[in-house]
């Protein structure tokens, strides 16, 4: 009994190292960022006067309601491209099917700062797109204003889809070529094919995808910092000008900002779970 248990303690002593890292560098931080939320800047107490800050302050509840509004929209679209994308390269050959894969892989970690300087060479106010349709005649390219959440709203679409297309395609493997047989076999339209049978089956994968796209975009910094830098209202941008501020630095407002992120993304991941168990759940019993 005694040699079993040395055993099993043995055997947890390669994920010591690991074990070690998350509580050094993430709940530690974790904590303490949770604490200095709750200690008000300007009584010191311990209380809820940081959230009541930012609840009440109309530039930081317009960065909530943007990053929401965003992350939101960013993640629909990108999801149904991302869903005819994930289709097209599933019902393609094996060739074209590794040539597109390469070309995701490639443009999903096209990111950050390079991708937002990319999208000024486009469609900045002297960009190649703006000019050629300012002389064109094309008032979407010609008037098109990147620097906003117009602009916001397209960069981040771009970097969601092939993110959403990666995470879709072991998904689209797992649908049987005998289902469309069997489909076809019982007079079923493609539109029936799709709605009541491969869709449902993938819905799980799709709700996932939908929560890790919303987590995605709600909180990315650094093509947004790059394109509008503190001049639009988001909530990314006032946590760091918290800790980055010219004047000095509120880390009290900047834990709440960062408190009130982190529960938005756990109120994604807990309504994606829950309809994501429910999606498995009819399935199975389907």
């Amino acid at each position: 009994m005694r040699k079993i248990k040395k055993d099993t303690l043995l055997g947890y002593l390669p994920i010591l190292p690991f074990l070690a890292v998350v509580v050094c560098y993430e709940l530690l931080p974790l904590a303490q960022l949770v604490m200095s939320s709750l200690i008000g800047k300007t009584s010191g107490t311990f209380g809820f006067e940081n959230f009541i800050k930012v609840f009440t302050t109309p530039l930081y509840q317009a960065s909530i309601l943007n990053s929401v509004k965003i992350s939101i929209f960013s993640a629909l679209i990108g999801l149904v491209v991302a869903f005819l994308a994930a289709r097209a390269c599933h019902e393609c050959g094996q060739v074209w099917r590794s040539r597109f894969t390469m070309l995701l892989n490639m443009t999903s970690n096209f990111s950050g700062v390079p991708l937002a300087f990319a999208f000024m060479v486009l469609m900045g106010n002297t960009g190649v797109l703006t000019l050629l349709g300012q002389r064109a005649g094309i008032g979407f390219l010609g008037d098109f204003d990147l620097y906003s959440g117009q602009g916001l709203m397209l960069v981040y679409i771009y970097f969601q889809i092939p993110l959403a297309t990666l995470l879709l395609l072991p998904a689209f493997r797992g649908l049987q070529p005998q289902w469309r047989e069997a489909a076809a076999i019982l007079h079923a339209t493609p539109a029936d094919y799709w709605f009541r049978i491969a869709i449902p089956n993938l819905l799980p994968s799709i709700l996932g995808t939908l929560s890790v796209l919303f987590a995605n975009a709600l909180a990315a910094y650094a093509t947004a910092y790059a394109l509008v830098m503190n001049n639009y209202a988001l909530l990314a941008l006032q946590i760091t000008s918290k800790y980055k501020g010219d004047v000095q630095i509120d880390k009290a407002t900047g834990g709440a900002l960062a408190v009130v992120l982190i529960l938005l993304m756990i109120l994604a991941t807990l309504v994606s779970s829950y309809f994501t168990r429910r999606a498995a759940k009819g399935r199975s019993l389907v």
